[in-house]
C-alpha cells in the first residue's frame, strides 16, 4: 500500500512548505514537447489559489486561455492514489498524457501500477474526485 499520505486540504497539490503546483514544472510542455520541463520565475500566473510556472510567455497563454486542458488531474496529487481513496504527492517526472488529459504518480513504481490498468484507474479517481480533499 501506500507510504505517504497526504491529508489534503487544497485542491491543487503544492507540497508542505510550497506553493508552486507541479513542483515548478510547466504543466503545457507535457503537451507541448512530451517531457516535463521547469518553469521560469519570469513566466507565472496564479490558478486555484497556487502559482503556476511556465518556460515561456506562449506557454503560459496556453495556459490562462485554457487551464483545464493543460492542468494535471486531481490537482496534481498522485493520480493511483486518489482511485484507491487517499492523496499522495506526485513527482512531476512520473507522468503520462491519456485521452489528452495529465496524470501525475508518486513514483516510478506506482506508475508501473499506474501503467498496468490506468482505464479502469482513472474511472475510479474520477468518482473519487474531490471527495478526497474533503
Amino acid at each position: 500500500m501506500f507510504s505517504v499520505q497526504v491529508m489534503a486540504k487544497d485542491e491543487i497539490y503544492t507540497g508542505l512548505f510550497s506553493d508552486k503546483a507541479v513542483s515548478g514544472y510547466d504543466p503545457v510542455a507535457y503537451f507541448t514537447e512530451g517531457q516535463p520541463v521547469k518553469g521560469s520565475d519570469k513566466f507565472t500566473t496564479r490558478y486555484k489559489g497556487a502559482n503556476w510556472y511556465f518556460k515561456s510567455e506562449e506557454h503560459k497563454k496556453l495556459f490562462l486561455d485554457n487551464p483545464e486542458k493543460y492542468a494535471p488531474q486531481y490537482g496534481g496529487y498522485c493520480a493511483w492514489a486518489v482511485a484507491h481513496g487517499n492523496t499522495a504527492s506526485a513527482d512531476p517526472n512520473q507522468w503520462t498524457i491519456e485521452d489528452g488529459k495529465l496524470y501525475l504518480n508518486y513514483n516510478g513504481s506506482v506508475q508501473k501500477k499506474w501503467l498496468k490498468d490506468k482505464k479502469n484507474l482513472i474511472i475510479e479517481a474520477d468518482d473519487n474526485w474531490p471527495k478526497v480533499i474533503n
